[in-house]
């Protein structure tokens, strides 16, 4: 079984041809950067935005399930920048670099159009694609680090009245989502509505905490620990995951603010009500196992309280490590405990 792990690889690989290019291109890129490093000690492409564009990837990939959109967005965003570099290096009588000049500069603002273009066409093309299903699991453990999250700031012990207000609010939302992760209460599109925003409100609070490291003062090459290169790049692979909910969740949460011509009037309900119900069409019906209810409650709430105690990483970090992992291992808990494959 093992030994046609590769194989079942390898024909997957050559029989999709925009997969085959993509990875060809990636592997070219490798390799040509490895020599302008080699020769003139820098990168064409920092590390830290190869892995920023890899969690973007990666996220939209595990959402869509679809290469197609990756692959020509990234082609297209490529020859935008190759064509745009050109045409003002044709322009400017005095600047007449060669073409390889134009080709290397336009390999370095690429991954600056490709992320645009990627966010645009992402929500032109594939509205529904890029929004996850949600379930009362999610909401769960969203519920469970939002708690972590408000601690390790020390929020609870804020004697803000504002503050204090948020706080119980977002107490009383969790302790709701908890409620449904443990009881076969119908999920009526009422509770379907305040799980989803609840969602909204979690994820876009965790995506723009996460926005930290675009601080950094030093880029990734020059670090010599290479533990801290892989940590730090580690933190950009989730940054471009969180960027994929700064976006999906502004959105959705945006788009209940009146504005200029929608102010409370008959287009600013009917946007209000085909909002309600993206939110209500996002959330499955499909109840999660009280078992794995609790699995989530006393695993994370243990990772979650390891971290606190020693702090051994940044709460953004160990919040969407679990984030991102979890769903890995309860399906790795299935198929190992109970005989499931998912």
């Amino acid at each position: 079984m093992i030994s046609r792990i590769p194989q079942q690889l390898t024909k997957r690989f050559f029989s999709n041809p925009l997969l085959f290019m993509f990875i060809s291109a990636l592997l070219v890129y490798i390799v040509y950067d490895t020599y302008i490093k080699a020769t003139s000690g820098s990168h064409l492409i920092p590390i830290n935005i190869m892995a920023l564009m890899a969690g973007v990837i990666f996220e939209s990939k595990r959402i869509t399930s679809r290469w197609v959109l990756v692959v020509i967005i990234g082609l297209v965003s490529f020859f935008i920048a190759f064509a745009f570099l050109n045409f003002i290096n044709n322009a400017d009588s005095h600047s007449r670099h060669g073409l390889g000049d134009v080709f290397t500069l336009s390999i370095r603002i690429w991954p600056s159009i490709f992320l645009v273009l990627y966010f645009i066409f992402s929500l032109l093309f594939y509205k529904y694609r890029i929004i996850p299903k949600l379930t009362e699991g999610i909401t769960l453990l969203q519920s469970i680090a939002v708690i972590y999250w408000a601690i390790d700031y020390d929020f609870i012990t804020s004697t803000n009245i504002v503050m204090q207000t948020f706080l119980v609010i977002g107490l009383l939302f969790s302790l709701f989502s908890i409620f449904h992760a443990f009881t076969n209460t119908h999920l009526s599109n009422t509770h379907k509505l305040i799980l989803s925003i609840w969602s909204s409100i979690i994820m876009f609070l965790f995506a723009v905490d996460n926005l930290h490291i675009i601080d950094e003062p030093a880029p990734i090459e020059i670090t010599a620990n290479i533990l801290k290169i892989l940590y730090l790049g580690l933190q950009y692979f989730l940054l471009g995951i969180s960027s994929i909910y700064i976006i999906q969740n502004f959105i959705m949460l945006f788009r209940f603010i009146p504005r200029p011509g929608k102010f409370f009037n008959s287009k600013y309900f009917n946007s209000v009500r085909k909002l309600k119900g993206d939110h209500i069409n996002r959330y499955s019906d499909n109840q999660v196992s009280p078992l794995h209810s609790l699995i989530c409650i006393v695993f994370i709430s243990t990772i979650f309280f390891l971290n606190y105690y020693y702090q051994f990483v940044p709460k953004q970090f160990i919040i969407w490590i679990v984030i991102v992992t979890f769903p890995f291992f309860i399906n790795a808990f299935n198929y190992i405990f109970l005989g499931k494959k998912r």
